[in-house]
């Protein structure tokens, strides 16, 4: 199958995210792989296009087609901009290495609203739990007040690192529900605060350089479009009736 065959052959960069990227794991974390892969050019000649991301094929694995990550990416959106900030590269080849390059293109103030958006909806999400359970996901709550830290350090310094270097022990006693919740609240209001402060004073452009982006990603495709030989077997899957699906 098409999708299995450009996570296979065509990934330019995959990483380890989650507790393990973040210096959050413990003995039962899971493994969560993430990637990018470049779909070849003549894919995009069809009727029927590449898919925007894929699903697997290991548990846990997940991979964006370079065009879609770097469109969420441009929006900051905050999963995809983590991604690209990993610590635990696990294979990145010379089109990966030209990606990571661009990280500081991706940047921008926007990372403010969509940051603020989608910790907003965690929030809910908890305070839910609470009502009626009569606490939060604990797990969901330590992820909730690492992203509001990343957020606030992100706009402080204009650079994005997502280990919580010596912040490790106090979010893992949340995960382990030793920290009350008004607490946790009151901790997730101040980091909130402190993020809307240090918007307004932020070193991060306005907007992303779109530009530079999609000077990289025309260079990708038309490299890929003049390298038949690399996409043979996928047009021969195609042809041959295994879909792209």
């Amino acid at each position: 199958m098409l999708p299995e065959i450009l996570v296979r052959d065509h990934t330019v960069y995959a990483c380890v995210m989650g507790s393990r990227a973040f210096g959050l794991a413990t003995d039962g974390s899971d493994t969560d792989r993430r990637g990018v892969f470049v779909a070849p050019t003549p894919l995009f000649w069809r009727f029927d296009k590449p898919p925007t991301h894929v699903e697997g094929p290991a548990e846990e694995q997940f991979g964006w087609e370079l065009e879609r990550f770097c469109e969420l990416a441009l929006r900051a959106n905050p999963n995809i901009l983590e991604c690209l900030h990993s610590p635990l590269v696990e294979y990145v080849d010379d089109t990966g290495r030209e990606l990571l390059a661009l990280r500081g293109a991706f940047l921008s103030r926007r990372a403010h609203e969509t940051f603020t958006r989608y910790a907003l909806g965690q929030r809910k999400k908890l305070e839910a739990d609470v009502r009626t359970h009569g606490a939060p996901r604990w797990k969901h709550a330590m992820h909730l007040l690492r992203l509001l830290m990343s957020s606030r350090d992100l706009l402080r310094t204009g650079a994005l690192s997502i280990d919580v270097g010596d912040r490790r022990e106090p979010l893992l006693a949340v995960k382990r529900g030793e920290v009350p919740w008004p607490e946790v609240e009151s901790w997730m209001n101040r980091l909130a605060a402190e993020a809307d402060e240090a918007s307004r004073h932020s070193p991060l452009p306005e907007e992303p350089d779109r530009a530079r982006v999609e000077a990289f990603l025309v260079r990708v495709r038309r490299a890929s479009a003049l390298q038949p030989d690399a996409y043979d077997e996928v047009v021969q899957g195609v042809v041959h009736g295994r879909g792209i699906g």
